[in-house]
């Protein structure tokens, strides 16, 4: 007699499975391929690439953020690691975005001196609650809640966004050394600095000229540091020039902002909502690109989670809040990089910057920067974005458009534009739902069912109004066709059934059901019935449950062909 074979092998290779699959999900960067020669070849020099250029982008941006310089590479070290580890998209270029920078600088406008302690602290705490509330998203599954964000709030805020950035360089980038009011008030060609003028316009017109040549080559570090060169050549710094200036070297120390007051948290209430809305946006942006370069299923609940801890490891650094820039995800995917190892290179430059060679940085222009700044931000600005959108959807065209005007007309509270976009946003998917498509059906003589006044067709039978709804029959819509029924039957007093096209109807909820029993009662009170064609099991479950599938009055088809040949006898 043969053995049975033990089931402990397959038992032990099940748990197996499940630890590993356990152990994926909370360390994703164990499912790494394993490094040989050939890949590491490749994930450096795609790293060297990207890494050459956050170093220059880091600095500019907490100039942006009106952070301390030095803060620009700690938020490209740290924050960027965390994301690499537990981010289900590991060709991501994590760290500081000109999006991100702009909103805090501007949220915290008149809370605290630019670069003081208080600044920085505030800064800090953007980072800290944006990252945890990234985080709880994540770890509750509501990532779909990013679905709320539409295309023409988020282009029309994005344009308005960079017209702002662009607008705050124009100082530094000019070497204007007073305000636009002063300069207004009394114009001078003195009010500008004529060799930081020379810096930032000569950088800008090379960065653009080199990204038109080669984006992929990571011209702005090579830029930077000639401008730098030039600048200790003549002595700029000595002669009062803007420059970096001092950074301290070494590693960022652990951080702790202090205690927020209820004011100041109600003050940043908003700012770190939208932070982490438009940071995670930003990022959602470029890792479905990456994912559909790869051929792979992007996990956003994931990616809520890494690069939530990602913005609370910034804030413990004294740094700000960080998200994952396009340009440079684009940039790395550009280069070839396969994987988290390319990210690994690049954090390495950083680390070496941060140790050695912050000293490098001090004589490099101020106006530089705000180059490097401008240099990027320009891709964002696509003024034809709006005028597409209008052939499309002239509602939603005016959404963005108004997204793009109260974000600067609201500015530096700019975060109010993009919450009265979601608004407006919400109120039209919501008139669309209270509104949905009815069309009384006729024959078309291709044999489908159309709309009859529309196409000019005769009614599928003399005493009979046929319906079909094209939404859910739930709160939202279940008044619309109630009304619609009671309003025909009324002008119509010879009509006696109603006849339902369902097919189109996914869900029924209460209000649903209730509208259901009284579409049967009217059409009873007519002394006719309610039919009903093609109704899917999961409204016919909530329907028989609520006992309205019994009894006389109802009529049910399982499809639109056995309807209309019922319905030429049942209503003739």
């Amino acid at each position: 007699m043969p053995s049975v074979p033990s089931p402990e092998p397959s038992a032990s290779a099940g748990r197996s499975a499940r630890f590993r699959a356990l152990l994926l999900h909370w360390l994703p960067f164990l499912g790494w391929p394993r490094p040989d020669a050939r890949l590491l070849r490749g994930e450096f020099w795609a790293g060297m690439t990207v890494g050459l250029m956050l170093v220059p982008q880091g600095v500019a941006y907490a100039a942006l953020a009106g952070m301390p310089l030095v803060t620009g590479i700690y938020a490209s070290l740290v924050p960027a690691l965390v994301a690499v580890l537990w981010s289900s998209s590991t060709r991501l270029g994590v760290g500081p975005t000109a999006l991100t920078a702009l909103l805090i600088g501007a949220s915290l406008t008149g809370m605290a001196e630019p670069g003081s302690a208080d600044w920085v602290a505030l800064a800090a705490w953007m980072a800290i609650l944006s990252g945890l509330l990234q985080l709880a998203l994540g770890v509750a599954r509501f990532g779909w809640l990013l679905n709320l964000v539409t295309s023409p709030v988020l282009n029309g805020f994005t344009q308005a966004a960079a017209l702002l950035i662009l607008a705050s360089q124009l100082p530094a980038l000019l070497g204007l050394r007073t305000s636009w009011q002063a300069l207004s008030d009394a114009p001078s060609i003195h009010h500008f600095d004529g060799t930081a003028a020379a810096f930032g316009l000569g950088s800008l017109a090379l960065l653009m000229l080199a990204r038109r040549w080669r984006p992929g080559f990571p011209s702005a570090i090579i830029i930077v540091g000639l401008a730098g060169l030039a600048s200790w050549w003549i002595g700029y710094a000595d002669h009062d020039g803007a420059v970096v200036g001092h950074l301290p070297s070494g590693l960022p120390q652990p951080y702790w902002p202090g205690w927020l007051g209820w004011d100041q948290f109600g003050q940043l209430l908003m700012p770190v909502l939208v932070v982490t809305l438009v940071s995670f946006l930003e990022t959602a942006s470029s890792a479905k690109v990456e994912h559909q370069q790869g051929g792979t299923r992007w996990n956003e609940n994931q990616d809520l989670i890494a690069h939530g801890m990602a913005k609370v490891s910034s804030g413990l650094c004294g740094s700000f809040a960080t998200s994952a820039s396009f340009s440079r995800s684009a940039i790395n995917l550009y280069a070839g990089a396969k994987s988290g190892w390319a990210t690994l290179f690049a954090l390495a430059l950083v680390l070496a910057v941060l140790l050695w060679l912050t000293p490098a940085l001090y004589h490099v222009p101020q106006s530089v920067l705000a180059a490097v700044v401008v240099a990027a931000v320009t891709s964002l600005i696509k003024p034809g974005v709006l005028l597409r959108l209008w052939r499309v959807s002239r509602v939603e065209a005016l959404i963005g458009g108004m997204t793009f005007f109260l974000t600067l007309a609201t500015a530096p509270r700019m975060y109010w534009g993009v919450l009265a976009g979601l608004v407006m946003n919400l109120g039209h998917f919501l008139y669309q739902r209270l509104h949905p498509r009815i069309i009384e059906v006729g024959l078309h003589p291709d044999g489908s069912l159309r709309d009859r006044h529309l196409w000019l067709l005769p009614p599928l039978a003399p005493d009979l109004l046929a319906l079909r709804m094209d939404a859910e029959l739930d709160f939202a819509s279940a008044a619309a066709l109630e009304r619609r029924v009671a309003d025909h039957l009324a002008a119509h007093p010879a009509v006696r059934h109603v006849c339902l096209f369902a097919l189109p109807i996914n869900r029924i909820d209460v209000t649903g059901v209730e509208c259901f029993a009284r579409l049967r009662a009217m059409a009873r009170a007519q002394g006719g019935a309610l039919h009903v064609s093609g109704m899917k099991l999961p409204v016919e479950q909530v329907l028989r449950r609520g006992g309205l599938l019994d009894g006389p009055g109802l009529v049910l088809y399982r499809t639109d062909a056995e309807a209309l040949t019922a319905l030429q006898r049942f209503c003739s």
